[in-house]
């Protein structure tokens, strides 16, 4: 009867000691994206102040710019007045801020993100559709497309044809839902262990599908992710 006792004793405390010990991973865990997520959306707002800080130098510059065509104009420089408004094209392109889904902040990390693509020779085809209001941060929402477009640009930049990179994006309201499709281009290079993806990132922290993982668990949503030859594609739905 003792022996019994002592061996539940012993079974109870094994117990209790791994209960402790993923408490303790959980928190270590939660702790260090709660920090990544920190450190992203300092990334993100730096990279939306950058834009809008561009879009407000070229603002500045407008006058300059005008003045400098009709001067051309004005002495018939033609080839000159053709090459300064490619040399302007090209600088525009760079702050092409035309998605507008609705929503102003989420208009701004999804711009900021399209900007990034595009100076890296990536295709990308928009359509996307936010409520002013949502039950639930925007912080939250920037986090989840801001990664999702992260981990997108980093997946196209493997494919070293600049032609075959491309990124399409979704985003919808349905049946009281925000629908999210983020679908890339892709070298195959894809790591799974059972039904999860694992990032192939140096050193594997993957904390970005963690944090987006992370959201859509907190609010009761759906995630799906995929993968077919050359293509991969997230799926997520978010009770509105």
């Amino acid at each position: 009867m003792e022996i019994l006792l002592t061996a539940i004793g012993i079974i109870f405390l094994l117990l209790i000691m791994i209960f402790a010990v993923k408490y303790i991973i959980s928190a270590i865990l939660n702790n260090k994206i709660a920090a990544y997520q920190n450190d992203t959306m300092q990334k993100y707002y730096e990279e939306v102040e950058n834009m809008y800080l561009q879009v407000r130098r070229w603002r500045h510059d407008y006058k300059h710019h005008i003045q400098t065509m009709k001067a051309h104009l004005f002495m018939k420089q033609y080839e000159e007045l053709d090459l300064y408004l490619n040399e302007l094209d090209k600088d525009l392109s760079s702050l092409d801020t035309v998605i507008k889904t609705g929503n102003v902040r989420i208009d701004a990390i999804l711009n900021s993100k399209l900007g990034i693509a595009a100076s890296k020779n990536i295709s990308v085809n928009v359509k996307a559709i936010v409520p002013v209001s949502l039950p639930f941060p925007e912080t939250d929402l920037c986090a989840v497309i801001g990664n999702l477009l992260d981990n997108a640009i980093e997946a196209c930049l493997k494919e070293a044809d600049t032609k075959k990179r491309f990124i399409r994006i979704y985003i919808d309201i349905l049946k009281n839902h925000l629908y999210i499709y983020v679908a890339n281009s892709m070298n195959n290079n894809i790591k799974k262990i059972g039904r999860t993806y694992i990032s192939t990132k140096t050193g594997g922290h993957g904390f970005g599908i963690m944090s987006i993982d992370k959201v859509v668990k907190r609010y009761n949503g759906y995630i799906k992710r995929a993968h077919e030859e050359d293509v991969f594609a997230t799926e997520i739905m978010l009770n509105l």
